[in-house]
């Protein structure tokens, strides 16, 4: 074994690990649903999603109102109200249009009005405010004073702004660990792991590979969506290109890592796809991909930013929408890098070529 050992080393062409990661590379471009998942799918969800939340303060109160005597006349005031927008609901449907977010406000013409809404939703607390201030207006209501108002408008304030960088951390953890868990677990189905066994490799140098292969696509990984948001969303990047980069890296190493470690004993798709969602789906629900991971309550703070979704998410939206440097994001960064080093050390221990 030792002579053949010596062989190969004079007359390979590469060193093992490049041309593992080639081999890597290979596999992912003949994956067409790979492709699609990690280059399609965060820009049409990223559309999908800043349809639904424009931003800019553009979305109107949506209100309905029952037939009724004085109907008519709330109808008129309303209509002239600018943020208010009047939407007929048939009786049989308002509990429905109230539940599913149809309309936010429900006026009854009593006198005075009655107001049915879901006060746990921001908007239909929004639209009561709005309604009552016109209504009461249009009655004779004289007020104090008028406040003065200067509109703000801060660059990367938009719903669709703060987003994208929470879809592209998502896409950076889903692509690393799914990539590297199943392509490991797919080459141990095979018996090929059993084959590589009988060569001079090494088995960091198996496991570097999985992660470097996955690192040839980060760029577009990350770039595609964020240039996508830039230049047809209007989603500005402040921070330097080369922070950006660096972030990336770093959580890619990261995840590639957890990827690895998860993958290391699995012997089936069930098994790898299992231990994949329990590690993954928690993340995706507490790590402020799609809202701020404030929500969650104080005391499980510091777990929710202790994981690495998160660090990775705050790096990027502080250097995207807030023009951070290296220095400023230096916590998530060590954070990543925790659980990359970790991940990996214990992945190299526990890997099992069977």
């Amino acid at each position: 074994m030792k002579s053949n050992a010596r062989v190969i080393d004079r007359g390979g062409a590469h060193h093992p690990l490049i041309e593992l990661a080639v081999a890597r590379l290979r596999e992912f471009v003949r994956e067409p649903e790979a492709l699609f998942w990690a280059f399609v799918f965060p820009i049409l969800m990223s559309i999908a999603l800043a349809i639904a939340f424009p931003g800019g303060g553009g979305k109107p109160a949506v209100v309905a109102i029952e037939p009724g005597a004085g109907s008519a006349a709330m109808r008129r005031t309303l209509s002239a109200t600018p943020g208010i927008m009047i939407r007929d609901v048939p009786p049989e449907g308002e509990a429905r249009a109230l539940r599913e977010g149809e309309v936010h406000l429900l006026i009854v013409p009593t006198n005075p009005p009655t107001y049915r809404f879901d006060a746990a939703r921001d908007e239909s607390r929004i639209a009561r405010l709005l309604v009552d201030d016109a209504l009461k207006r249009a009655a004779g209501r004289t007020d104090p004073f008028t406040a003065r108002e200067q509109p703000v408008q801060i660059a990367g304030s938009r719903y669709v702004d703060w987003l994208i960088p929470g879809i592209v951390g998502m896409n950076i953890m889903g692509t690393s660990m799914w990539g590297i868990g199943f392509s490991v677990v797919q080459t141990r189905m095979r018996k090929l792991l059993k084959r590589l066994l009988a060569s001079p490799m090494r088995k960091r140098e198996y496991l570097l590979a999985q992660v470097g292969g996955r690192l040839v696509f980060l760029a577009p990984e990350a770039g595609v969506p964020l240039v996508f948001g830039a230049l047809v969303l209007g989603m500005p990047i402040q921070g330097s290109i080369a922070t950006i980069c660096i972030v990336c890296l770093v959580g890619a190493l990261a995840f590639g890592g957890i990827g690895l470690l998860l993958a290391s004993r699995a012997r089936t798709f069930e098994a790898i796809s299992g231990l994949m969602n329990l590690t993954m789906v928690p993340m995706w629900v507490l790590s402020g991909v799609f809202f701020s991971s404030t929500n969650f309550p104080q005391p499980v703070q510091p777990i929710i930013q202790a994981l690495p979704l998160t660090a990775l998410i705050n790096a990027l939206r502080a250097v995207v929408l807030e023009g951070s440097g290296v220095p400023g994001v230096a916590r998530e960064l060590a954070v990543l890098a925790a659980w990359g080093l970790a991940s990996f050390g214990i992945a190299l221990r526990f890997f099992r070529w069977r």
